[in-house]
């Protein structure tokens, strides 16, 4: 009677084994189309044997619960890699924003053309180029001031274009530091709840949720993850500032410094790693700490060259009015390089005061018209003339347009390839739960057919071997 009772004990418990087994992947497959959702296996272990007169039997198995399928190096790498991505396409749709800046810089001349600055240039020299054949007319002399004004308004416009672009990426990094706390919040609790409720063991959809609000947070940011003890993860920026501990966050904070918008964890002033880290927020800040102040510079350089050069050789002839050498400025005098493309302005409001003779010559000379239209082919801006450094300038902006899209191009294969990866080991393939479960439905079977056997000799054996029907 002890043989039969431990071989129905035995049974029990393959049955109750077999039908987790069957809860398992019922679970799978009804999650099958879940986001972030991580495929989980049975695991079964065997019991203790028992010693009976030297000979050892078999007391059956457990299941010790469901484990999830997960590759956590490869998952950290996707994570990595989905930074990259996520900083080369943030920065790619913000300088293609300031490369249409350039190509098209609108006028603020009372008509609705939209000029490029490079044939503005062309435009201005050339003015004065027509003014060489008739010095003294006054309609040549307005062309000038019209065509000054047409460049100065569009190199003007075109800095307060980039000025407006460096706000909306303040804005938008506000937007994305939001969404950074938030998720570092989430991170930490269920962190805790990790730590608390599966300290040694799979945390299943816990662990899931994690990884889904770590995924999330590497687009934003870049981060390193390290695991600790009792199951639980230190979150910290890519240079090594803590962002989440355990059940704790770390909010990311924003203030001026210097008149620019700064990072801070803390005390930390954090925003050159968030810079160099990747994430959304990289991208942000490079175009918005790198790309914009350099096509600032290189436009502050232009206007400050240009109108220095102008105003210094109108200050050197003779006018229509017979000023000679205090003819005055054509463009708003410079002070220095910074800031110069912004405050560029026409200044001179009377035509007659554009200075075409030299200053040894009568008004009706032209031969100062002739040097300041010559500035056009001198190297006047940084050892290259106006036209050229414009061109350069603008063939150098569509380079690293077309660099990072390249590179984010490679980037975004390379996260697509890798998500394969990681769902070929973590997510639902229909084909193998339908496998496993023929194997656990005959387990089942087999189980059920066994057990209906030893009912069948227990009742034998209560009736003293008489054939009894068993109900």
């Amino acid at each position: 009677m002890g043989t039969i009772n431990a071989a129905l004990s035995l049974i029990s418990q393959a049955l109750d084994a077999d039908q987790a087994g069957l809860n398992v992947i019922s679970n799978n497959v009804a999650n099958a189309s879940t986001t972030g959702y991580t495929e989980e296996k049975s695991a079964f272990k065997e019991n203790s044997s028992i010693n009976i007169d030297g000979v050892q039997y078999g007391t059956g198995a457990t299941q010790v619960g469901p484990v999830s399928q997960r590759d956590k190096v490869l998952e950290q790498r996707l994570n990595q890699q989905q930074q990259l991505a996520s900083a080369s396409s943030s920065r790619l749709t913000a300088l293609e924003t300031l490369q249409s800046t350039f190509s098209t810089s609108t006028s603020t001349s009372s008509s609705t053309s939209a000029g490029s600055i490079g044939t503005d240039l062309t435009d201005f020299f050339d003015s004065f180029s027509s003014l060489e054949a008739s010095p003294t007319s006054n309609s040549l002399r307005q062309e000038v001031l019209t065509s000054a004004k047409t460049l100065s308004g569009d190199v003007s416009s075109a800095a307060l274009s980039l000025e407006s672009q460096k706000s909306e990426l303040d804005q938008q990094a506000a937007s994305v530091t939001t969404q950074v706390n938030a998720l570092t919040t989430d991170l930490a609790k269920v962190n805790q709840e990790i730590q608390s409720q599966s300290s040694d063991s799979d945390a299943g959809t816990l662990e899931d949720q994690r990884q889904e609000y770590l995924s999330e947070l590497s687009k934003l940011i870049g981060i390193n993850q390290v695991t600790t003890e009792d199951n639980g993860i230190s979150v910290t920026t890519t240079d090594g500032q803590l962002l989440v501990s355990g059940g704790n966050s770390v909010t990311l904070t924003m203030g001026t410094v210097s008149g620019v918008t700064h990072f801070f964890l803390g005390s930390n002033d954090v925003t050159d790693d968030l810079t160099s880290g990747g994430g959304e927020l990289g991208g942000l800040l490079t175009v918005r700490d790198q790309d914009i102040p350099s096509a600032t510079a290189s436009l502050d350089q232009l206007a400050y060259s240009v109108s220095t050069q102008v105003n210094t050789l109108n200050n050197a002839g003779t006018d229509l009015n017979g000023n000679t050498s205090d003819a005055g400025n054509i463009f708003n005098e410079p002070t220095e390089v910074s800031g110069s493309s912004l405050a560029m302005s026409v200044v001179m409001t009377d035509p007659n005061s554009i200075a075409a003779a030299s200053s040894s010559e009568g008004t009706g000379d032209s031969s100062n018209a002739e040097a300041m239209a010559a500035l056009a082919s001198s190297t006047i801006v940084d050892g290259a003339t106006p036209e050229n450094y414009y061109s350069n300038f603008v063939t150098s902006l569509g380079s690293t347009v077309s660099s990072v899209e390249s590179e984010n191009t490679a980037e975004e294969a390379s996260v697509t390839q890798l998500q394969s990866q990681v769902d070929s080991i973590s997510g639902v393939n229909l084909n193998d739960e339908a496998s496993a479960l023929t194997v656990l439905e005959r387990s089942y079977e087999a189980a059920s057919q066994v057990f209906s056997i030893l009912n069948e000799m227990m009742a034998s054996a209560i009736n003293l071997g008489e054939e009894t029907t068993v109900s």
